[in-house]
């Protein structure tokens, strides 16, 4: 344990050295001392997730313990790695880019996120965890067949690796050369080290039960870089000085709904990102999203996931202030930026040493806390669905989790070499990523759906779906660009769901002998949750009614 303990730190000073000589002299904002708090995280966020991540004497790490924290996680930290898993540098600053840009309007993908939590903890997770499963791949095979489950199995590892930790290491990559000069390639390098260094050899249980530190450095920086730009806004009158004037100078910037005219309709296209498409990527992403949903299927029980999950939608509501306010904030003191991702890493050059520091520590933590799920999640699927699959004798527990860090390892390097190539020409890459994943969303929705709750889905219908949502996405995308992608996820969903029906109608239209018996789950929730839920549907209705 020491020993590993040592290298992880050995590894990391020694990043964080070559990250110092490189642009030493260079930084126009940093100094020794933000250097010096940089340093006491990086050690300190690695020998925390060491120390509960360790194992007992004589004891061997299983695939459940190295994959699923044993099943043994409480309701905080499940809360928190949903946050941290999720808020990284395509949120930070893709989403304050798109602040400095379009407005609070961008906040609506964090606000609504707050519901689609709700009736993943009410209605996916009974069934998740009822199947004691490790990955959604694995419950598509119990559902259906291993067919479905390799097809998924190889989309994700695809997206995770090639779009996920390369959106999430590029951005974070731009943010350190925005404030440091620190050249882009190392700080791809710099931020891919120190995931390794504190996740590899602990697994999700090392992501997880950290990730409390991560969110709570997270938000504060956020709230930081907020109070200091309203302040300087407001010629230090204070930051409701500072949120007048800002709302006065820029009202338009504060529509949660965008009319036809503004340029950014097609992204936000009005009242339709409350009632149309946008349902489909957040049903998606937090109730069948490996990365997401593995936290909750990690948890001691189903009420204790679904506090957690509960606690994350509290925390969701929280972000606009976090990552969308900064960027409104960037239009008035940066209004001539070239770039609208530069936004946030601009707006913390206003901090003062040690703040710098310390506001840089939550950037960096919010992004090695994704990239570190992420590479779980990955090394989860390929271990699970994919390498037990294909060979040809059972491993054993030891083998399969040191697959699993292989894996973890191996993709990460490849999305360090990846990153630039692939999206060192975008001009927001948190609209790139919306739009491309929204090629595959409709079909998996539909696919998730229909195997938890139609009895009569079979195996062909649900490919069937897959193949429809690709086809029918990139044709809309090549024929008609500049139709809203929001519309044409929900085009895409219905027109994959009818045609998973016709096929399932053609096949005969029985109950299938894998399909889930609902009648025998419950879906019943604790009182506390129930009153969660209405104090979330309270706010958001306020936050709307008020800045419709």
């Amino acid at each position: 344990m020491f020993i590993i303990l040592f290298n992880a730190n050995l590894l990391t000073l020694t990043t964080i050295s070559i990250f110092y000589r490189f642009f030493e002299g260079e930084s126009v904002y940093f100094n020794n001392l933000d250097f010096l708090i940089l340093g006491i995280y990086c050690v300190g966020i690695i020998s925390i997730a060491q120390y509960v991540s360790r194992e007992v004497s004589g004891s061997v790490k299983t695939s459940e313990d190295y994959f699923l924290a044993g099943r043994s996680l409480p309701w905080w930290a499940i809360g928190a790695s949903l946050i941290a898993a999720n808020i990284s540098a395509e949120q930070i600053i893709g989403m304050s880019g798109q602040g400095f840009v379009v407005g609070m309007a961008i906040a609506t993908y964090e606000l609504t996120a707050a519901i689609a939590l709700i009736v993943m903890a009410k209605y996916f997770l009974p069934l998740f965890l009822e199947k004691k499963i490790y990955t959604m791949p694995q419950f598509l095979e119990q559902r259906f067949d291993k067919r479905v489950s390799l097809v998924l199995s190889f989309f994700w590892l695809a997206v995770y690796i090639f779009i996920n930790l390369t959106s999430v290491l590029w951005l974070g990559s731009l943010a350190i050369n925005s404030l440091t000069g620190l050249d882009l390639f190392y700080g791809l390098v710099f931020l891919a080290a120190l995931s390794l260094a504190y996740s590899l050899w602990g697994g999700l249980k090392a992501v997880a039960m950290t990730d409390i530190i991560q969110v709570a450095l997270l938000i504060f920086g956020g709230l930081a870089v907020s109070y200091l730009a309203l302040n300087q806004i407001s010629d230090n009158q204070g930051v409701i000085a500072g949120f007048s004037e800002v709302y006065a100078r820029l009202p338009d910037k504060f529509d949660m709904i965008l009319s036809k005219d503004n340029p950014a309709y097609s992204d936000l296209p009005g009242v339709w990102v409350l009632i149309g498409g946008l349902w489909i990527a957040h049903f998606a992403y937090w109730g069948f999203n490996q990365y997401i949903t593995q936290r909750a299927l990690g948890a001691k029980s189903l009420p204790e996931a679904q506090k957690g999950v509960m606690f994350a939608a509290f925390l969701k509501i929280l972000m606009p202030l976090v990552v969308v306010l900064p960027g409104i904030c960037a239009a008035i003191i940066y209004p001539d930026l070239e770039k609208s991702d530069q936004a946030y890493p601009m707006m913390m050059s206003l901090l003062p040493n040690g703040l710098l520091g310390l506001t840089f520590a939550a950037l960096v933590a919010a992004i090695v806390s994704s990239l570190a799920s992420m590479t779980n999640s990955i090394s989860t699927i390929f271990t699970m669905d994919v390498y037990r699959n294909f060979a040809s004798n059972t491993a054993s527990e030891q083998k399969l989790v040191t697959i699993g860090r292989n894996v973890a390892w191996i993709s990460l390097v490849v999305a360090v070499f990846c990153a630039q190539p692939l999206l060192g020409s975008m001009e927001s890459a948190f609209q790139y990523i919306q739009n491309f994943t929204g090629f595959f969303t409709p079909g998996i929705l539909v696919i998730f759906l229909v195997a938890l709750f139609w009895k009569k889905a079979t195996t062909l219908s649900v490919l069937v779906a897959a193949i429809v949502s690709l086809f029918l996405s990139l044709g809309i995308f090549l024929v008609f660009p500049d139709y809203p992608f929001i519309h044409r996820m929900g085009v895409v969903f219905i027109v994959s769901g009818f045609s998973c029906y016709m096929t399932a109608l053609l096949q005969g239209y029985q109950n299938q002998e894998k399909a889930i018996d609902i009648n025998r789950i419950s879906f019943k929730t604790e009182s506390s949750f129930n009153i969660g839920t209405g104090l979330i549907i309270l706010i958001l209705s306020i936050i709307y009614f008020l800045l419709w």
